[in-house]
C-alpha cells in the first residue's frame, strides 16, 4: 500500500503562484510515475502533469509555460509549482502515483485532494 498526502492549495488571485506537494509514503517502488491530475465541477478528471523516476516531465497543452512538476526521490514527495494562475486553473488537484516492476505496470494510487481556487 501507498498512501499520498497533498498539502499547498489554497485562495490565490489571478495571476500569482501556488506551490503543491505530495508526500508518499509506504511500499514504493523505485520505478514509477507520479502526477498531479485536477477536477473542476461538472468537468471529469484531467491529467495535469506527469514526471517519472528519471526525471522526465509532460504537461497539459494548458498548463505549459505556467506550471513546473518536479521530484524529490530521497523525500518521495512531488511538487507541482503553479505560476500565473487563471480562474479556470480552479479545481481539486489530485496526486497520483503509477508503479512498475521493470516495464510491467503493477499497481496506482490516489492522494484524497486538495483544492485550488483562483479569484479575486
Amino acid at each position: 500500500q501507498v498512501q499520498l498526502v497533498e498539502s499547498g492549495g489554497g485562495l490565490v488571485q489571478p495571476g500569482g503562484s501556488l506551490r503543491l506537494s505530495c508526500a508518499a509514503s509506504g511500499r514504493i517502488f523505485s520505478t514509477n510515475v507520479m502526477a498531479w491530475y485536477r477536477q473542476a465541477p461538472g468537468n471529469q478528471r484531467e491529467l495535469v502533469a506527469t514526471v517519472n523516476s528519471g526525471g522526465v516531465t509532460n504537461y497539459a497543452d494548458s498548463v505549459k509555460g505556467r506550471f513546473t512538476i518536479s521530484r524529490d526521490n530521497a523525500k518521495n514527495t512531488v511538487y507541482l509549482q503553479m505560476n500565473n494562475l487563471k480562474p479556470e486553473d480552479t479545481a481539486v488537484y489530485y496526486c497520483h502515483v503509477d508503479q512498475y516492476i521493470g516495464s510491467a505496470f503493477t499497481e496506482s494510487y490516489w492522494g484524497q485532494g486538495t483544492q485550488v481556487t483562483v479569484s479575486s
